[in-house]
């Protein structure tokens, strides 16, 4: 049986459909769970569900507002290509002292087969890497997300280039890496269900702002869009009724081909499936001997399931995602993050206390008071700068994104996924996860 959605949460996806038309819904996002209700089936669905009957917390499909999505036409996405005068949204800019590069690869895993396509050859993945740079002159900074693919993006919620433009990205595209900082660590970014790996920017850009390596994956099919080479679109085909625990295993392969490929450029090859140019000084600059990874929601138990796969991965992070599978019964003795919303941890998410009970490395569970499943992704600035445009009160936003200030919200899970990682790969220890810091009110640690 498939989990529908609360009465009350209809209501309020009626109303919103009633006040903006198509574009009822936040952009880019599902609406997160208001503690969904009654049972579940005993092998959950791909939509988040927990695998748990007791469980009441449970965030909704990440990435698909609507029950039945919008055809495309093929008008709507030309669009993209063109000027808008609508709206003009703004990302966050980075907190940290380096400039940003960026650089997306394509990569083909002639091992396995697309396991959405019928047919399918090869398995193909979009990633975009993101790095500290040195000069940036000369050098575009990258649209949020390709054109094609961003119209589609937005025509699937009922809006268009018209009406909304996506930002710019402080990541300067093909400028060269500051090697000056030697070999970078490398971090791994893994999206929510039906989501795009640019719904994870405001932190990757960060992140390599403070001197990253980080490496953003689209997973082809699951997610809603992909633009590959050559204005090739690949959509959402993941079979209905698709099993969460399935999913994540489809995600810790492709994360594990990912960094197979990094090895590639370590050793001062391309492995970009076209060898498109790569920015100066990449190949010297990918220590594969400090690698995280993190993820938001299905992408958080994805960390988790990567993990168990490829003992590379040193150090992982879970940014308020349920675990599927077998993962969260299994040791894992590599340090270990839970980071979670207001309204979700282990008093409420049977698959976290059997994750950390199985933590036998560091291991540290925050929460980030005030806020809601989506504030771990890029619709938390989105839809606050959209509020109007899409008919949204402000107990609307609130009771989709919580009560935290979104700029706040952003800036505090930087810190905190930063000195994460500084910690586990830099060595770096951080007092900030000791315990209650006064600068940070708004996080609380589980003990």
């Amino acid at each position: 049986m498939r989990h529908g959605r609360p009465r009350h949460r209809r209501k309020l996806i009626a109303k919103a459909v009633g006040t903006a038309g198509a574009l009822a819904v936040v952009l880019g996002a599902g609406i997160s769970s208001a503690m969904a209700t009654g049972t579940t089936p005993n092998k959950p669905t791909a939509t988040g569900i927990s695998s748990d009957q007791n469980t009441p917390w449970a965030p909704e499909n990440d990435e698909a507002p609507l029950d039945h999505p919008k055809a495309v036409h093929a008008e709507a996405l030309a669009a993209g290509r063109t000027a808008s005068t609508g709206l003009q949204l703004e990302l966050p800019a980075p907190s940290g002292k380096y400039s940003v590069g960026m650089v997306g690869l394509h990569l083909v895993d002639k091992s396995r087969t697309d396991p959405y396509v019928s047919g399918s050859t090869s398995r193909e993945l979009m990633v975009s890497l993101w790095y500290p740079a040195t000069s940036t002159s000369g050098h575009y900074k990258a649209p949020y997300m390709p054109s094609i693919s961003g119209a589609h993006f937005l025509a699937t919620r009922g809006l268009s280039p018209q009406l909304v433009t996506l930002p710019t990205t402080a990541g300067h595209v093909l400028a060269p890496v500051n090697t000056t900082l030697g070999k970078l660590p490398v971090l791994l970014y893994s999206t929510g269900l039906h989501s795009d790996r640019a719904m994870g920017t405001a932190l990757a850009q960060d992140l390599a702002s403070r001197g990253y390596l980080v490496v953003t994956v689209d997973h082809t099919h699951d997610a809603n869009e992909v633009q590959f080479p050559g204005n090739r679109l690949e959509v959402n085909t993941m079979p209905a009724g698709a099993h969460s625990s399935d999913t994540l295993k489809v995600r810790a392969a492709d994360i594990k081909f990912v960094i197979n490929k990094l090895g590639t450029l370590s050793n001062g090859g391309n492995p970009d499936a076209g060898h498109a140019t790569l920015p100066s000084g990449l190949t010297k600059s990918v220590d594969m001997s400090r690698i995280g990874m993190f993820g938001w929601s299905l992408g958080g138990g994805a960390v988790a399931t990567s993990m168990q796969l490829d003992s590379r991965i040193a150090a992982g992070a879970n940014l308020d995602g349920q675990f599927f599978g077998t993962a969260q019964n299994k040791d894992l003795k590599r340090p270990f993050m839970l980071f979670s919303s207001g309204v979700h941890n282990r008093n409420n998410d049977s698959s976290w206390r059997n994750m950390w009970s199985h933590l036998k490395g560091y291991r540290v569970d925050i929460k980030l008071k005030g806020s809601a499943h989506l504030s771990f992704s890029d619709n938390e600035w989105m839809v606050t700068q959209e509020a109007r445009l899409l008919g949204l009160s402000q107990a609307q936003l609130q009771q989709q994104y919580g009560t935290i200030d979104p700029n706040r919200a952003i800036a505090v899970q930087r810190v905190y996924l930063a000195a994460f990682f500084d910690q586990e790969l830099l060595k770096k220890h951080s007092t900030l996860l000791d315990g209650s810091n006064s600068k940070y009110p708004e996080i609380s640690f589980v003990r």
